[in-house]
């Protein structure tokens, strides 16, 4: 697996998408278009999720293809479940079609009084979903004023193998994140996620965030994927061992008790923000009109995520190698509370600045360090190799830094922005130096404008009750004990 190119443009903006050619959003979708007798007819449309869910759970459907009809919107009021092996839901004519013709899925059903309600357009995590395939559909999950307790726009995972999504967009999720593959009784594997445009997720509101893809499945693929207004993480990996991924937080003990042996985050271009314009020509940096960076581009370790939340219980055996960093950022990367990471080969480009200082979340105690590349905390960091870039910090809670009126971003022209241009790196391929900066002059692939990726941990608490609830219904998960240094 060492020669697989794994490249994921992770894109943080604010709460707004940007225009995308690709995406249709529901409301541009009518409800009545291009049905086929081959495709799932709408009609009668308040019967849609049970006509679905009945196609699915039939006798003999093992290996059935769902497939809804291009440019129409399927609002449904529940979940669609798969229901046995093999089975898939995509949109009729693809491959073939521009992907703007995507079916979208509509999250439409009701919210309840205390906070709960529909959330979830697509559920692959029954206990036969083995191999189940979501592909070439949009998922608009309706989001409102405020989150909804629930799960995510996609839940898939469970006591399942070798599930795959691809080519879909998932937008808007009303609860805590726009697709989530769950770990179950801990024998979730091999899920691939690929090609899938998502965002934007959550709110950039106190306590409104959600992430972009959230992974608690062992040995999994994800890649090529773009994510653009994830509010939380772009993409939050929970523990997920021997997975390989684009990512940016390794900072979740549970549910895996800090288990990231084989997790191998490369090749990644990660974006902060940038000036909305020029203030200053002979340094080509400027103001951010929404005061939007990124805070950490890649976290390990809980504790540069939640402080001493979780004590010293360490994180474990990840690797980190060969990402690129552009725009504004707090920290690029961070480390604290890891035992077993391999760090090497990432590294700045000439158009980055590193900004922030203490916001009124940050606490009185802990000392939050300047803003700057490369930091860890060497007495919470065990038996690992981490580049010589880094510089020896408290690294605890770092997410409660805030932009300052004298920050600037560094501002990219148009000229300079091209999306199509990816990574190629290979591990041992870049020889950092002591700053991390890259000696080559021209920029990575850029792709917005604007970013933020607002702090903390409330999308993982609505993950942890979502799963208790889940687990209390079907698998009691094992007790895991706190590790100790």
């Amino acid at each position: 697996m060492s020669g697989r190119l794994l490249y994921t443009l992770l894109v943080a903006t604010a709460s707004t998408v940007l225009p995308d050619s690709h995406c249709a959003s529901a409301a541009s979708v009518p409800n009545h278009a291009r049905q086929t007798p081959s495709c799932f007819p709408i009609d009668p449309q308040d019967t849609i999720a049970d006509r679905i869910n009945a196609a699915l759970s039939a006798p003999g459907a093992t290996g059935f293809s769902l497939k809804l009809c291009p440019d129409t919107n399927y609002p449904i009021s529940a979940p669609i479940k798969f229901a046995f092996p093999n089975q898939e839901i995509t949109t009729q004519g693809f491959p073939g079609l521009d992907l703007s013709h995507r079916a979208t899925i509509t999250v439409n059903g009701p919210i309840n009084a205390d906070g709960t309600g529909h959330t979830t357009a697509v559920d692959g995590t029954c206990e036969n979903c083995i191999s189940v395939a979501l592909r070439y559909v949009q998922i608009q999950g309706n989001r409102g004023s405020g989150p909804v307790v629930g799960g995510a726009n996609i839940e898939f995972g469970g006591n399942n193998q070798n599930q795959v999504i691809e080519w879909v967009h998932s937008e808007k999720p009303r609860s805590w994140s726009c697709l989530h593959v769950a770990e179950g009784p801990f024998t979730c594997a091999n899920a691939l996620i690929q090609n899938n445009d998502i965002g934007p997720c959550g709110s950039d509101d106190f306590q409104q965030w959600a992430d972009g893809i959230s992974l608690s499945c062992k040995g999994s693929n994800v890649f090529n994927n773009t994510i653009i207004g994830a509010t939380d993480g772009g993409i939050v990996v929970f523990g997920s061992p021997g997975s390989w991924l684009g990512g940016i937080n390794l900072v979740d003990y549970d549910p895996w008790a800090g288990d990231y042996t084989g997790v191998v985050v490369e090749n990644n271009q990660i974006l902060g923000g940038f000036a909305t314009s020029v203030t200053d020509p002979a340094t080509d940096q400027g103001k951010n009109s929404e005061g939007a960076f990124i805070k950490i581009g890649i976290a390990m370790g809980p504790r540069t995520w939640f402080g001493k939340k979780f004590g010293m219980s360490l994180n474990r055996g990840a690797v980190v190698r060969n990402n690129t960093f552009q725009g504004a950022f707090g920290y690029a990367m961070a480390a604290a509370a890891v035992s077993n990471f391999t760090v090497s080969g990432n590294t700045i480009d000439e158009d980055v600045s590193f900004i922030g200082s203490v916001g009124p979340n940050c606490s009185t105690t802990d000392v939050t360090p300047e803003p700057a590349p490369f930091v860890f905390n060497s007495s919470q960091v065990f038996d690992s190799s981490m580049q010589q870039a880094f510089v020896d910090r408290d690294a605890d809670a770092l997410t409660c830094i805030l932009p300052d009126n004298d920050d600037w971003w560094p501002y990219v022209p148009p000229t300079k922005i091209d999306p199509s241009t990816t990574p190629t790196g290979s591990s041992g391929s870049s020889s950092p130096s002591e700053t991390g900066k890259k000696s080559s002059a021209a920029p990575l692939a850029v792709g917005l404008t604007i970013g933020i990726i607002g702090a903390a941990a409330f999308s993982y608490g609505l993950r942890a009750w979502y799963m208790r609830r889940r687990e209390a219904h079907q698998h009691p998960g094992p007790s895991r004990g706190v590790r100790k240094p």
